[in-house]
């Protein structure tokens, strides 16, 4: 069997397909003009809002223009967003990999969360640079050389407002390191068996598990306002953790609060607010919480539970059903995480969501009941995604098997998304202009201002058509005699 004779079919059509393309473009290659050649090449105005894009190579390559706003992105492979407006950069390489994000004077630089620079103004109108190798490497420099540090875990290190405290030193970590929060420090030897604890009328000592203690007194400080505040004095005590724990804090205030374990055979909470009790924990609770108002029991909390009361009231034997509702919200499951519901009111926002195993199905409502707006999107994984923003505009994609898990992620949207989105829809509530996108463009129709235009097999069959008349167009050319009447209709 000769196969050379057996691709030269393939091979001249192909050939002359791209030749054609170059030599007898299907329409004027002005930027203001589109161009139906998908999924070669594609240029057509913006759905939703005002603007242009271009496609080529199928999903590969795009490039979009929205005022100063502008968008290329060879995808997967690289994205680059810059909007001038509010002068903002954004750029991914083989997203998560890479990216770099730039607000203003901020920015950040970032390889796997791991690898990372990031700067810029602070609150203190200073100019910091920051860069990590987490969670071996931490670095910053700036004008102000006592905001300076550098750590090299777990060998030396200082950092500054890292890792939820406000100042943290280490030495041959965990042999040593301390840790300071507004004015409580912490001295750590051998973390986290070992730790001294003082502060502002504050000391304690722990040997976990064995024993700890820590004991504050109440006093009154001036807040960042200039007012007085009193800081809730507290006593706290462990022995072999957890089973034996009791602490009484909120001393000096008006929410005393007292609380004991004797695990797993008694818990209790004691203040002016609430009241719990535990036995043989978790297996029976009985909560009273005045502030809320409302009574629950659980045996065992949280599977089984019974709430009533103003505040609350619920019925759940998980993981067969369950109902909760209070002035605010509502949650319900039937055979979780087969059945989900979720509301949340509080005006004028109104929250609806309905979930089936978690992303296999979404149902996504948010109204705004001021004006009666609603944005609503639904999500069936890996199959489809449609949402409708408060302006009303529509967009559908199939596939989506990364957005209904990560919704609104828009490096996903510009790096990932145009692979494998086999169709688009759009609709613009404001203007009536939609548009559809089988297969990179190898089908497209848009639909604007009173006129259709549709594109089949890289712009071999071209129809236009307006108020005024029609016309096709087979390989790139003009037909005649096809016309309605009126002026000829302009692509």
């Amino acid at each position: 069997m000769n196969f050379a004779a057996g691709r030269r079919p393939v091979g001249l059509g192909l050939g002359f397909l791209l030749a054609s393309f170059v030599v007898a473009p299907p329409l004027d290659c002005r930027a203001s003009e589109s161009i139906s050649a998908g999924p070669l090449f594609e240029r057509f105005a913006l759905t939703l809002g005002d603007g242009v894009r271009t496609e080529a190579a199928g999903p590969l390559f795009y490039r979009e223009q929205s005022g100063t706003l502008s968008l290329f992105a060879f995808p997967p492979l690289f994205s680059r967003m810059d909007d001038p407006d509010v002068d903002a950069t954004e750029a991914d390489v083989l997203y998560p990999l890479l990216t770099w994000d730039r607000f203003g004077a901020e920015y950040r630089f970032q390889i796997m969360q791991v690898f990372t620079f990031s700067g810029g103004q602070q609150q203190d109108e200073l100019a910091k640079h920051r860069f990590s190798l987490f969670p071996f490497y931490f670095q910053q420099r700036g004008p102000n050389s006592n905001d300076n540090y550098t750590a090299l875990l777990p060998f030396y290190g200082h950092l500054k407002g890292r890792l939820l405290r406000d100042e943290i030193h280490f030495a041959l970590f965990p042999l040593w390191s301390q840790t300071r929060k507004r004015d409580v420090v912490t001295d750590n030897y051998l973390y986290p068996f070992f730790h001294v604890r003082r502060g502002e009328r504050l000391e304690g000592w722990q040997f976990w598990p064995v024993f700890g203690r820590e004991h504050r007194d109440a006093f009154v400080r001036m807040n960042s306002f200039g007012e007085e505040e009193t800081i809730g004095g507290h006593d706290k005590q462990f022995v072999l953790w957890p089973f034996w724990m009791a602490e009484h804090s909120g001393i000096g205030t008006t929410n005393d609060v007292h609380e004991h374990a004797f695990l797993p055979f008694y818990s209790s909470y004691r203040s002016p607010n609430r009241d719990s009790t535990t036995y043989l924990w978790p297996l029976f609770t009985v909560t009273d919480d005045r502030e809320k108002r409302y009574r629950e029991w659980g045996a065992p909390w949280p599977l089984i539970v019974f709430a009533r009361g103003e505040g609350k009231t619920a019925n759940r034997i998980w993981p067969f059903y369950g109902h909760a509702h209070n002035d605010i919200l509502t949650s319900e499951f039937i055979l979780w995480p087969l059945w989900k519901y979720n509301r949340a009111v509080s005006e004028p926002f109104d929250r609806e969501r309905t979930r089936i195993l978690f992303f296999l199905y979404s149902d996504l409502v948010e109204r705004n009941t001021a004006t009666s707006n609603a944005l609503r999107r639904v999500d069936q994984w890996p199959l489809f995604t449609w949402k409708r923003g408060l302006d009303g505009n529509e967009r559908l994609q199939i596939l989506a098997p990364l957005e209904p898990l990560v919704p609104n992620n828009k490096s996903i949207e510009r790096n990932w998304s145009p692979l494998w989105s086999l169709w688009r829809a759009e609709r613009n509530a404001s203007t009536g202009a939609s548009s559809q996108s089988l297969l990179w463009n190898l089908y497209r129709r848009d639909e604007r201002d009173g006129g259709k235009k549709c594109s089949l097999l890289f712009g071999l069959v071209q129809h236009h058509s307006t108020p005024d008349g029609s016309r096709w167009r087979w390989f790139w050319l003009p037909t005649k005699g096809d016309q309605a009447s009126g002026p000829p209709a302009t692509p």
